[in-house]
């Protein structure tokens, strides 16, 4: 879950280092510590290592406050409280049977983007999240559909098998030692207008809004919702974002024709299936890093010791820099 406290940057201590600063990670009650390359990861990832702490008298270089600090398998996500470069991402990987960690940002991660032509590979899931980990195993996937599924889906060309079985989630899912973490409700364009507006895809949004890992996909694009008949289409536009807006953690998705929302859904079980991996251990996880130790306090500002002085009654200009005894009582009185 996610922790608010500050992201600080800090020269690093270690004398002839190549990793010159410090960060510290506001994740858990005392944080996490890495040795950077960067500041922040502006033109490539930057490369991580393990420090053994943070240093009492740190010499600090940025502090940001933090809006999202939150684990995610081998990941962590951390989103700053600021207009630019607040949103990055730390990898934890192996490479050569030792840890590594990636620092990476949106723009900096390699992203698969997909071609017009769908293709035939199985999924390799992971394996963009950082460099030199050695190539990874296509996942063997078997998708579960459901039994009482019309004219379903075969997967032919995605090279993954299927097996019949009565679902209480979805239409397609994906199962972990025996528990289903991945489960996709599909729809054609009329067979979602009719639900949404009998009430009843609300009961399965919120069905799937109680796994990990749910979406619905409608073999169609969204213009076509203003093409229909026999309703308003505007009363159905509504209706899909009203649902979204209650249930953001199950997107709705449009993939234009069956063939590709075949393909969405092949991919996303198997993305899904890899996280649900990650998360019960499977992959190295945070529990390898050290605790951080406490936050250092904030040093006050000048503004803030001035009002404090002129408030005990101590004699303080009204601007420019404060007598070193000024500090001293601030200091000694325990603030």
């Amino acid at each position: 879950m996610a922790v608010p406290d500050d992201f600080l940057v800090a020269a690093n201590p270690e004398e002839g280092s190549s990793l010159p600063y410090l960060i510290r990670i506001p994740l858990g009650p005392d944080g996490i510590v890495l040795k950077a390359r960067e500041t922040w990861p502006r033109t490539s990832k930057v490369y991580c290592h393990r420090a053994e702490g943070w240093p009492v008298d740190a010499q600090v270089v940025e502090r940001v406050p933090t809006r999202v600090c939150a684990s995610r398998g081998a990941a962590i996500d951390l989103v700053l409280d600021r207009g630019r470069e607040n949103r990055s991402q730390f990898v934890l990987s192996r490479a050569k049977g030792r840890q590594v960690i990636f620092w990476q940002t949106p723009r900096t991660a390699k992203q698969a983007r997909p071609n017009v032509r769908i293709p035939t590979a199985r999924p390799r899931p992971g394996e963009s999240d950082a460099p030199g980990t050695g190539p990874v195993p296509p996942l063997e996937l078997e998708i579960l559909v459901d039994s009482h599924e019309r004219y379903g889906w075969k997967f032919t060309r995605q090279q993954a098998t299927t097996r019949k079985k009565p679902l209480a989630i979805g239409d397609y899912a994906v199962e972990l030692d025996g528990r289903v973490v991945a489960a996709v409700e599909r729809k054609s364009l009329q067979d979602l207008s009719s639900s949404l507006l009998n009430g009843k895809l609300r009961y399965a949004l919120a069905e799937l809004s109680g796994i990990r890992h749910g979406a619905v996909v409608v073999e169609d694009r969204y213009s076509r919702v203003f093409a229909l008949e026999h309703v308003r289409p505007a009363v159905v536009a509504d209706a899909i974002a009203e649902s979204q807006a209650r249930y953001p953690t199950v997107p709705i998705i449009f993939c234009e024709t069956r063939a590709l929302a075949q393909e969405w859904t092949f991919r996303f079980l198997a993305a899904a299936l890899h996280e649900a991996r990650l998360e019960v251990g499977a992959w190295p996880h945070l529990d390898a890093l050290e605790a951080a130790g406490p936050v250092p306090p904030r040093e006050p500002t000048t503004a803030e010791v001035r009002a404090w002085a002129a408030a005990a009654g101590l004699p303080v200009s009204d601007r420019g820099r404060l007598r070193p005894e000024i500090w001293e009582a601030y200091r000694g009185s325990g603030r």
